[in-house]
Parts: structure tokens; sequence; C-alpha cells
């Protein structure tokens, strides 16, 4: 049984080699998101933490589709989302083409930063969505468990090697 496992742990590893390294990178570039401005714009900072002081949703998206058409000539982008950090007194206007932000001042609307955040598409090569949710489903439960048998076999290979040797004794 144990020179079965062998066998397994030896091929598994290989036919998942490359999903781990891919992982495996993509996950310490994430780590590092916050820290490095390559990977994701740093937040600005907004005059007013007050949210009755700020101007409507709306008006920003309108200011937010402007600035990036402005400072890239992409216009009509679709919104993706839009983050509100009442902290820090800003809004990210997140678009769904090009992993655009825009970060604009919660109370006076003003363009803070127009960038792109590299850490969304490595985000998505991360988990297998780049290519579809489908396939980030299935690449996600194969490596899941493919990782816990390469654990449980790994296990063995070193434990039941030292438990025969001290029955042969």
């Amino acid at each position: 049984m144990l020179r079965n496992y062998r066998v397994y742990h030896r091929y598994l590893g290989l036919c998942l080699g490359l999903f781990l390294l891919i992982s495996s990178i993509t996950g310490l570039l994430l780590g590092w998101k916050k820290n490095v401005d390559l990977l994701q714009p740093p937040t600005q900072d907004g005059l007013t933490t007050d949210l009755t002081q700020w101007i409507p949703l709306a008006d920003m998206a309108s200011v937010a589709t402007a600035a990036l058409d402005s400072a890239q000539g992409m216009p009509d982008v679709p919104i993706d989302r839009l983050e509100a950090r009442p902290d820090k007194g800003i809004v990210k206007v997140l678009f769904a083409e090009g992993y655009w932000e825009v970060q604009l001042d919660g109370g006076t609307g003003k363009v803070l930063s127009v960038a792109q955040r590299h850490s969304d598409w490595i985000e998505h090569l991360h988990d297998g969505s780049i290519i579809s949710d489908g396939f980030k489903l299935v690449s996600m439960n194969v490596l899941g468990l493919g990782l816990l048998v390469l654990t449980l076999t790994g296990v063995s290979l070193w434990f039941f090697p030292k438990q025969i040797r001290k029955l042969k004794k």
C-alpha cells in the first residue's frame, strides 16, 4: 500500500504542480497588494467623513465615468461597483472592464486618483475565475482535494517507513 502511495503522490504532485505554482505566486502577490502601489493604488483621503455632507452616489458615478474617459480615453465603461470608505472620506468607483478604479472625495466629488488595479486580475488568475466561474469552481475543488491527498500521502510516506523500521528492529 505504501508503494502505491508513492506513485499516487508523485503523479498527483506532477499534475497539480502548475496550478500550485500559479496559486502560490499569485497568493504571495495578493498578500502584498496593500503594501505595493503597483498592485493596488493607495487609498486617498477625502475632506469629510460626515456622510450627510457627501454628494449623491449617482453624481459620483457620472464624475468617475467622465474622469476615466478623460484620463484613459475609455467612454461608457460600465461600473462594476462603488465602494464607500466613510472613515477615509472617499468612494472608490470600480469599472467592469480593464480593472480601472477612480477614487473620489465623498464631499466634493473631486477626482483623487485614476489608476488600474492589478490586484484584481491577479486575484482572478489566483482563483481561476479569469477563465470562467465554472472553471473556478472545478479548479479550486480539484486543487483543494489534491492538496489534501498530497498532505495525507506525504505524511504516510514520512510516518510509515519509520514505523516499519521500528517493527523490523
